[in-house]
């Protein structure tokens, strides 16, 4: 008797996760369905997907970069596309990949397959790996016959998804190297310059400037008590990360982000390109919304504005109300949003106008981003500017003073 943890989806659409005790997988997957239940996920308690034992020696396996999985995807749809058997396929990959985690996970998926399984149970079997989109798409695609299809609109999918992500990477990498620099150089000049200085003007016993004693202030801290400061950081930091471990911190901090100037818009249009693509790919792919909805909540877990709204809007659905409604009752998502899906409804191509919502969003994180690299020269400019000219006011007021004293005593 093994001990199964699921996840899944009852007629009404709520998703529930638990664990059963069963002889063996089919077993449990028997009794789960026999409860009128849709099984989204199922995995034996001892076999997380985090390992695999090859030789007798346990291999353990972690997370495979996006790149390697568009390449998965792009190979294992040409090849099921030509004609090549799918355990042949998957052989093939797994025997040939070059990522090691990859060419673990391929060597489990493989053998689950081999021995009758089909594919998205398998995969469901590595959520290090393969996440629900990936098991939701191949799961649509092996029920309609259409899985080289599929495979290539997910691929389509993940190259989307990593190259947005590796816009925004080097949109923040530059202003990151000079952020790191400047501070280096900000903490050298409080430690050993200010200190230097402090000694001198303290010996001429000479009134100082506020914006010398300030800077005095910080410098004092830093030399004396750096081990306190960072003690105090420290705590300040691990207690903001408990209080957002929380579910009422999350949604808290959710919508503190989301209120940000300039972040907090970027944010909210990155989750909503994340969410219309998703979707738009899901229902492209026979998937139905209610299930399609059901895995855009559990891949929002971290972001509670979302997915509490996702939550809602499934609950309403699965009720009988229209899509666009139930999206607008949230409150959360755009009013252009919900007209253009309530003409996707009316004209039933809710996936093509998905398609289009998502395109407009895609394309405005790639002008902010391009707006952003462009200003973001003057503003490191001149933030950088402003602090040194601070320093430099901060010690040389002072020797300004204690020149115009000597030039009165002489």
């Amino acid at each position: 008797m093994a001990r199964f943890s699921y996840t899944v989806q009852d007629s009404s659409g709520t998703v529930t996760t638990g664990s059963i005790n069963a002889d063996d997988e089919d077993g449990a997957v028997s009794a789960l369905q026999s409860k009128g239940f849709f099984i989204l996920s199922i995995q034996a308690d001892e076999e997380k997907g985090s390992s695999i034992v090859i030789g007798g020696k346990k291999q353990a396996y972690g997370r495979v970069p996006g790149s390697d999985m568009v390449f998965f995807g792009e190979q294992l749809s040409t090849l099921v596309a030509g004609g090549i058997p799918l355990v042949r396929a998957l052989g093939l990959l797994s025997e040939h990949a070059e990522n090691k985690n990859m060419q673990i996970c391929l060597g489990m998926v493989y053998k689950e397959v081999s021995a009758g399984g089909t594919l998205h149970k398998a995969l469901e079997k590595h959520p290090k790996v393969f996440n629900e989109i990936w098991c939701s798409l191949v799961h649509a695609g092996e029920v309609s016959g259409q899985l080289a299809t599929v495979l290539r609109q997910i691929t389509d999918y993940v190259r989307s998804q990593e190259e947005l992500k590796g816009k925004i990477i080097s949109a923040l990498a530059y202003p990151s190297v000079m952020a790191l620099g400047a501070g280096g150089v900000l903490i050298y000049f409080m430690l050993f310059i200010v200190p230097t200085f402090a000694k001198i003007f303290e010996d001429f016993h000479m009134e100082l400037p506020t914006i010398t004693k300030v800077v005095m202030a910080f410098s004092n801290l830093l030399t004396h008590y750096a081990l306190i400061t960072i003690l105090v950081l420290a705590g300040i930091i691990w207690g903001l990360k408990a209080y957002i471990s929380t579910p009422a911190g999350r949604l808290n901090w959710n919508k503190f982000m989301f209120s940000l100037p300039l972040v907090g818009p970027l944010m909210k249009n990155m989750n909503l390109e994340q969410m219309l693509t998703t979707m738009s790919t899901l229902l492209r792919s026979g998937v139905s919304i209610l299930n399609a909805v059901a895995v855009l909540e559990n891949m929002f877990s971290k972001n509670l504005v979302f997915q509490n709204a996702l939550k809602a809007a499934k609950a309403d659905i699965a009720g009988g109300r229209s899509i666009s409604d139930s999206f607008k009752k949230t409150g959360i998502f755009p009013g252009m949003v919900t007209q253009m899906m309530w003409m996707g409804e009316e004209s039933g191509k809710l996936p093509d106008i998905i398609v289009v919502l998502s395109s407009f969003y895609k394309q405005q994180i790639n002008q902010f981003i391009a707006r952003f690299t462009a200003m973001i020269d003057p503003i490191l400019l001149i933030g950088m500017g402003g602090i040194v000219g601070v320093l430099v006011m901060s010690i040389f007021i002072p020797i300004f003073k204690m020149s115009s004293m000597d030039g009165g005593s002489m």
